[in-house]
């Protein structure tokens, strides 16, 4: 078990103080997170990543040393928002359903490099995954078990033809191929986020080639929610489910099955594998 930390070497400078520097949520600022779905004792809550700078100085004064740190080392501004919103939210989320202080809360990391929660130095019983693309944040938490989450803008791109071949398989290609009109974009973004989902789950990142197994069927069709395998993992089942709307694609991946935890450490990730489709921020 690995604790996480960043390298300030080379860096200087704090957040801007000013007016609300130094604070965390309050009433005059407000949470910047909100419930979203809750579902098969997964809850989902959306974050706003929306540019607010009394927001981000509170979120960035919920982060511990380290955090901070990390903060630092990111170099373009709204990489370092969407990181202080979305880990000073969950914080805020955790300590709430751990019930302890923001201070007795830390993170680990396990082989996988997946990071996992941490109070008073001993490993919390719950499980988490966080995404965020744009303006638009999720982090869904579990009791236990592996899952993912995934959230992309519908952005119009230029280069589509280049993801469908490396991401899609042979139907889905056929499938995207056929839609027309904004229906192409929204069945690309459905099966991307689907299947980042799952790739996020099961915590294998790269080592899945994602081209060499297809999203369900029935979701692909239209369907909310669907049970799914690998075909190289056939004995672990999850559910799968679209949490899109008209501002941004989504979805979840949870496991059905009994988890093994000398198989599998604490799951969590703030990462996870991106399929690094689109451009810097």
């Amino acid at each position: 078990m690995l604790a996480e930390s960043g390298d300030c070497a080379g860096r200087s400078g704090a957040f801007p103080t000013g007016p609300g520097a130094g604070i965390g949520a309050n009433a005059d600022i407000g949470e910047w997170w909100r419930p979203f779905r809750n579902t098969g004792g997964v809850a989902v809550v959306y974050v706003d990543l929306t540019p607010d700078p009394a927001r981000e100085r509170a979120a960035f004064a919920l982060l511990d040393s380290a955090e901070q740190c990390r903060w630092r080392n990111y170099r373009h501004p709204g990489t370092r928002r969407r990181f202080a919103l979305c880990r000073g939210a969950l914080r805020a989320i955790l300590g709430r359903r751990l019930g302890c202080r923001n201070e007795e809360l830390a993170f680990g990391l396990s082989e996988r490099e997946k990071p996992f929660a941490l109070v008073q130095g001993s490993p919390a019983s719950i499980s988490f995954n966080v995404s965020h693309s744009g303006k638009h944040g999720l982090i869904a938490v579990a009791s236990g078990g592996r899952l993912g989450i995934d959230v992309e803008e519908r952005a119009t791109r230029h280069d589509l033809d280049g993801p469908i071949a490396d991401v899609l398989g042979p139907e889905e290609r056929l499938e995207v191929a056929a839609a027309r009109g904004d229906g192409k974009l929204h069945l690309f973004f459905l099966i991307w986020t689907i299947k980042e989902a799952l790739i996020k789950a099961v915590g294998a990142g790269h080592a899945i080639d994602v081209a060499g197994f297809q999203a369900p069927a029935e979701m692909r069709r239209g369907a909310p929610a669907a049970l799914f395998r690998f075909p190289h993992l056939p004995d672990a089942s999850w559910r799968v489910e679209n949490l899109g709307n008209e501002n941004f694609a989504a979805a979840l991946a949870w496991e059905m099955a009994p988890v093994d935890p000398d198989a599998w450490p604490p799951a969590g990730s703030d990462s996870g594998s991106k399929l690094q489709l689109q451009g810097p921020s």
